[in-house]
C-alpha cells in the first residue's frame, strides 16, 4: 500500500510541471461534460404500429407532405431519429437538412421539441401523461437544383426513400418497429416497389412491415411507366421522361432475363421472395445506383434503350446492384451491419461488399449477353489501365479506402489518382480476379471463384435476412475450397503499399495489359458523352467544354502545371476541341514540339507546354496464348 502511494505521489509530481504551463493570468477552460441520452437500440418489440402518410403530389417544387402517427407507451422522456447512417451509404448521409416545419402533438397540444445538440438527427420530446399517440407533421424538400443534392422529383418522376419521409422511436431495433405507410402520388402516376401495396387510384397503401424492411424498400412512381417479368420472381420497372423512352425491343428485354438466369445459376440461391428492378430513364431526375435487399434503385441515361449501341457503359449498373441482394445484403460485413440507422458503420470489410460486387458485375454482365465478352474485356482494361498510371498506391492502402466514403461522402477530389478514392470498388475487382486465378492453378483447373460464390452466397435459399460474415469467415470459404494461405494472401493485398497495382489476375488468367495507339469500340463509345480521355497518355480526362476533369499526378499534364477545373482555351494555337487534342498528340511524336496549351484559371491566362512524345496510347487486354483461358471460362454464360 505505501509503495502504491510513493508512485502516485511521484506521478502527481512529474506532472505538475506540465499543469504549470499555462501562462499567468491567462484563462483555462475544462471541457463541458456531455451525457448521451438518447436510449441505445434494443432487440425488443416496439410497443405499436407506426403510420406514415405521405402526400407526394407537388411536383413541381418536389416538397413531400408528411403526417406520422407514433404509439407510445408510457409517458416521459422520449427520442425520435431521422435515419442518418444509411446502408448502401456506408456513412451518414440521411439528409436532415432537407428536414422542416416539424410539428409534435399530444392530444390535440403542440408539443416541445429539443433538438439534440450533439447528434442532429434526434428530437427530445417529454410525453404528457395520458398521451397514448403522436401526432407529427413536417415536410420533406427535395433538392430543385444539383448543388442542394440529389433531384428526386420532377414533373414526372418521383423517387421516394422511406427513410426522408419518416421518424423512428429511439431504443429499439429498426426491426422490431412495425409501420404501415401510404402514399398519395399525382393523379394517373403509378409506382412500384418492393413491399406490396393496394392502389386505389393514385394513392398506394403499403403493407404493414418492420421500419428496417420499409427503409430497404423505396418506390418509383411516374407519369410514364412500364413493367417486364424478367422471371417467376423477379421484375423490371421503368420509368422515364416520356414515353418514347420506354420502346424497348424483345432482344434487349431477352438479355435483361439472361441477367437473372445467370446470376441465380451462379450463386445458386435467392434471397428474396421477389425482387423489384427500379430503374429510371431521366436526364431530369437524379441519377442513382443503389443496392435492396428485394430492390435496386437505377438511375440510367434517357436513351438506354433507344440508343442500345451507345449505351454500352451504361448497363454494367444492373448487374452490379442485382449481385448486391447476395453480396452486400444477405451477407454483410459485421461491422457494417448496424441495429438502427444511428449506430455508426465501419466499412473494413467493403473490398468484398463492393469489390466482389464489381466482379460479378462485369462478369454478369458478359454471361448474360447484356454487354459483349469483347466491350467487357475492354472495360476491364480501362479499369487496369488507370490504376497501371496513378501513383497512390505509393503511400496508401486499399484497405484505408473503405473510411473514403466517411472521409468524403463521395464530394469530388482535386487529385484522385494521388489521394485515392473510394478504390475498393476497382481495385477490389482486380483482387478477386487474382483470386480467381489463383483458385484455378492450385486446383489444377478443377475449383474457380465461382465455387466460392456458391459456398458463400449460396446458402439458405429465400432467406432475405441478413447473415454477418469477418475477414476470417472470408478467408475460411476459399480455404476449404483449395487449401492456400488465404489469409495472408488478402492480408497482403488489401494493406500493402509501395507496389504496382495488381492487374496480375489478367494475366494468370490468360489475358496481359497492353496499350496500343488505337482506342477500342467501348473506349470510343464512352467518349460520345463529350468527355475526351487522354488518360493514358498525357495524363488528362476532358469535358465537352474543354474543362479538365481529371489529371494524372505525376503524367506529363501534371509536369506541365494542369489543375482540376482548368479549361483548355486553345492547343497549338487552334481553338479547343477534343480533334485537336489528340491531333496535337499524333503530331508530337514526329514533331518534337511540346503540346502548347492556352489555359484559363477564372480571370487569369496561361500557356504551358506538355513535352510528351509517346503518342496515343490506349490501353487493351490482349491475349496470351492459344486455347480457352481462366478468364474465357469466367465470361463464359453458365
Amino acid at each position: 500500500m505505501i509503495r502504491k502511494l510513493v508512485v502516485a505521489s511521484l506521478f502527481l509530481s512529474a506532472a505538475a510541471p506540465a499543469l504549470a504551463q499555462v501562462p499567468a493570468g491567462n484563462s483555462a477552460p475544462q471541457p463541458s461534460p456531455f451525457v448521451d441520452t438518447i436510449p441505445a437500440p434494443r432487440d425488443v418489440p416496439y410497443p405499436g404500429t407506426l403510420k406514415v402518410e405521405v402526400d407526394a403530389t407537388d411536383t413541381e417544387r418536389g416538397i413531400f407532405r408528411v403526417h406520422e402517427t407514433i404509439p407510445v407507451a408510457k409517458a416521459g422522456a422520449m427520442a425520435l431519429l431521422f435515419p442518418k447512417w444509411l446502408p448502401g451509404a456506408h456513412s451518414p448521409r440521411g439528409e436532415i437538412e432537407k428536414l422542416a416545419g416539424l410539428v409534435i402533438r399530444g392530444n390535440g397540444r403542440i408539443l416541445p421539441w429539443t433538438r439534440d445538440p450533439v447528434d442532429v438527427f434526434a428530437f427530445h420530446i417529454d410525453v404528457p401523461a395520458g398521451v397514448r399517440t403522436l401526432d407529427v407533421e413536417f415536410q420533406f424538400l427535395s433538392a430543385t437544383k444539383p448543388d442542394q443534392g440529389r433531384i428526386a422529383v420532377t414533373p414526372n418522376l418521383i423517387s421516394l426513400q422511406p427513410n426522408s419521409v419518416s421518424l423512428y422511436p429511439a431504443g429499439y431495433f429498426t426491426r422490431q418497429i412495425p409501420i404501415q405507410m401510404t402514399v398519395k402520388f399525382p393523379t394517373g402516376w403509378t409506382a412500384a416497389g418492393a413491399v406490396p401495396a393496394k392502389a386505389v387510384g393514385s394513392t398506394y397503401a403499403y403493407d404493414k412491415t418492420n421500419y428496417e424492411v420499409l427503409v430497404d424498400s423505396p418506390m418509383l412512381a411516374g407519369r410514364y411507366g412500364k413493367t417486364w417479368p424478367l422471371s417467376d420472381r423477379v421484375k423490371l420497372n421503368v420509368f422515364a421522361d416520356s414515353p418514347e423512352l420506354l420502346a424497348a425491343k424483345p432482344e434487349q428485354i431477352d438479355a435483361h432475363k439472361r441477367l437473372v438466369e445467370q446470376a441465380v445459376k451462379t450463386f445458386g440461391a435467392q434471397h428474396y421472395d421477389h425482387y423489384e428492378f427500379l430503374l429510371s430513364l431521366s436526364d431530369q431526375l437524379g441519377g442513382i445506383g443503389l443496392e435492396h435487399h428485394r430492390s435496386s434503385e437505377n438511375g440510367s441515361r434517357p436513351t438506354y434503350f433507344t440508343e442500345w449501341d451507345s449505351n454500352v457503359a451504361a448497363r454494367n449498373l444492373l448487374p452490379h446492384e442485382f449481385t448486391h441482394s447476395w453480396d452486400g445484403k444477405f451477407r454483410r460485413g459485421a461491422d457494417l451491419w448496424t441495429p438502427d440507422y444511428r449506430t455508426p458503420m465501419r466499412g473494413s470489410l467493403l473490398w468484398v461488399y463492393e469489390g466482389q460486387t464489381q466482379f460479378w458485375g462485369y462478369v454478369l454482365q458478359a454471361r448474360s449477353g447484356l454487354v459483349s465478352k469483347q466491350d467487357t474485356l475492354d472495360a476491364y482494361a480501362g479499369i487496369a489501365g488507370l490504376y497501371d498510371l496513378a501513383p497512390a498506391r505509393q503511400w496508401r492502402d486499399l484497405v484505408d479506402t473503405t473510411n473514403d466514403p466517411v472521409i468524403s461522402a463521395r464530394r469530388p477530389k482535386g487529385w484522385t489518382s494521388w489521394q485515392r478514392s473510394e478504390d475498393y470498388y476497382n481495385e477490389g475487382l482486380m483482387v478477386w480476379m487474382e483470386v480467381d486465378a489463383m483458385l484455378r492453378q492450385q486446383s489444377g483447373g478443377t475449383k474457380s471463384i465461382d465455387d466460392f460464390a456458391r459456398a458463400f452466397f449460396g446458402v439458405r435459399d429465400g432467406d432475405w435476412g441478413e447473415l454477418t460474415y469477418r475477414f476470417e469467415d472470408v478467408a475460411a470459404t476459399l480455404n476449404a475450397i483449395q487449401p492456400y494461405d488465404w489469409a495472408g494472401f488478402l492480408r497482403k493485398r488489401i494493406t500493402e503499399t509501395g507496389q504496382p497495382a495488381p492487374v496480375k489476375g489478367f494475366a494468370m488468367n490468360g489475358y496481359t495489359l497492353v496499350y496500343g495507339p488505337e482506342p477500342t469500340k467501348y473506349f470510343t463509345n464512352a467518349e460520345k458523352s463529350g468527355t475526351i480521355n487522354v488518360t493514358y497518355s498525357i495524363g488528362l480526362s476532358i469535358g465537352k467544354d474543354g474543362e479538365v476533369g481529371q489529371v494524372i499526378w505525376d503524367s506529363p499534364a501534371f509536369k506541365a502545371g494542369l489543375d482540376v477545373g482548368t479549361v483548355i482555351q486553345a492547343v497549338n494555337d487552334t481553338a479547343y476541341s477534343g480533334d485537336a487534342m489528340k491531333a496535337a498528340i499524333v503530331n508530337a511524336q514526329t514533331s518534337k514540339q511540346p503540346i502548347r496549351l492556352l489555359l484559363k484559371n477564372g480571370p487569369r491566362y496561361r500557356e504551358v507546354a506538355i513535352d510528351y512524345h509517346g503518342g496515343p496510347r490506349y490501353p487493351h487486354l490482349q491475349k496470351t496464348g492459344t486455347g480457352e483461358t481462366g478468364l474465357d471460362k469466367l465470361l463464359a454464360p453458365r
